[in-house]
């Protein structure tokens, strides 16, 4: 078979060249970003044992999505796009750059390093918002899932399966190494981004304050149903799902009885479940509507926290996370392609915006649920927590998501 055959199989051809682009720049990108989750962390740990700082390495890389998602929403829909991914790809490798040479000095303090990869995660967020507003730019309405599935499956594989093991190893050969590759990559990334051209383009808009640009974002959400039911979802779901993760390495360890390695695994076998969904999402959603997609995945995610809690077996546990990558994935593009689809062009930063901060507001919330629940009550606490708040969730949001089977197929008009 030909390599152009292969191309055309993976990519159709009418998504069109631009789209080839961007997706090779998400697969750079997120290559980049998979090696750092491994190597982040190393390298804090090589450098201090003190645990409340070991901690830091991974709250500075989720407090940017927190922070800055609503500016960067307000960002994405005042400038060019796709020249604000170039310039973020840029910048993001210059931190990248200036971290690989402190380290290899061997004299850099842990303080830097946590503002280099808090200042690298920041750019991320402007990257990752204006990324997902370029692709209703660029492919057909109709071909949205499909080419949210490609770009997802780039992040399933090469940041989940491919970037962290890749970072560790790459760690081992040096401490500066691995975040010398993802500057390289970062920076090809900036320059397969530079070759999209956006078919379609919103026309200038007036000028405005930000937070008139703010509240427009909040008052779109707000009335236009289905997107606000997969917000306040996704708010809802996190508040439950982020306080039973945010232990899982405790789970990992006492429950299940994992090492490190183990507990590594569990990342991988939840990978693989999202390819599966890749694969098969195709042929799901021809046969299944998009709110009985979102249905059926509130109920896995709810019964998933219930089998953890009540299981002491790594078979069982693993089942169980193969099952949960898959709803993970299939909701993810799920929700992507309805927003996607919904939303004005000129607003898509900034609806977007308001998904992140509910995505991260429940994230963040749930973690600080979790450990309290965790450390007076055991590790499996939040896990019990976890299905009950989802099951209450799941029985006032399911009459809701009738909102999503019925969106209809142009955006609704501005409140």
């Amino acid at each position: 078979m030909r390599v152009s055959s292969v191309v055309d199989a993976l990519v159709p051809a009418r998504l069109g060249r631009s789209f080839r682009w961007l997706l090779a720049s998400s697969w750079l990108s997120n290559l980049g970003d998979g090696i750092a989750l491994a190597a982040g962390p190393l390298l804090v740990a090589s450098m201090t044992d003190d645990p409340f700082v070991v901690a830091l390495a991974a709250l500075v890389q989720w407090l940017p999505p927190l922070l800055l998602a609503l500016p960067a929403g307000v960002l994405s829909d005042r400038v060019d796009r796709r020249r604000l991914m170039v310039v973020v790809d840029l910048l993001r490798a210059a931190v990248l750059v200036v971290l690989t040479l402190s380290v290899a000095s061997g004299a850099v303090p842990v303080a830097v390093v946590l503002l280099a990869l808090f200042a690298a995660a920041s750019a991320e967020v402007f990257e990752d918002n204006t990324a997902a507003t370029l692709l209703p730019s660029i492919v057909a309405r109709d071909d949205l899932a499909v080419a949210n599935v490609r770009l997802l499956t780039g992040f399933v594989t090469v940041n989940q399966l491919v970037g962290p093991p890749l970072g560790a190893f790459l760690f081992t050969l040096g401490s500066f190494v691995p975040f010398g590759a993802q500057a390289a990559l970062v920076a090809f990334s900036a320059v397969t981004v530079s070759r999209v051209v956006l078919a379609r383009r919103a026309g200038p808009r007036p000028a405005s304050r930000v937070r008139s640009d703010l509240a427009e974002g909040f008052r779109w959400v707000f009335h236009h149903a289905a997107v606000r039911v997969l917000v306040l979802t996704i708010f809802t779901f996190n508040l439950t799902w982020g306080a039973a993760w945010s232990v899982l390495v405790l789970y990992a360890t006492q429950r299940l009885g994992l090492g490190p390695v183990g507990y590594g695994w569990i990342a991988t076998v939840s990978a693989a479940g999202g390819i599966v969904g890749t694969l098969a999402y195709g042929r799901i959603t021809r046969r299944v509507s998009l709110g009985d997609l979102l249905r059926v995945g509130l109920v896995v995610e709810t019964l998933t926290h219930l089998a953890l809690a009540l299981t002491t077996s790594p078979a069982v546990a693993f089942a169980v996370f193969f099952v949960f990558g898959v709803h993970a994935f299939v909701w993810g593009t799920t929700s992507l392609t309805v927003r996607q689809r919904a939303v004005p062009e000129a607003l898509q930063g900034r609806v977007g915006a308001v998904n992140s901060v509910g995505t991260y507001g429940g994230l963040v919330i749930g973690s600080g649920v979790g450990g309290l629940l965790a450390q007076h009550l055991g590790v499996t606490a939040p896990f019990f927590y976890a299905f009950a708040g989802s099951a209450v969730f799941l029985v006032l949001l399911w009459p809701q998501l009738r909102h999503v089977a019925h969106a209809d197929a142009r955006a609704e008009p501005l409140p």
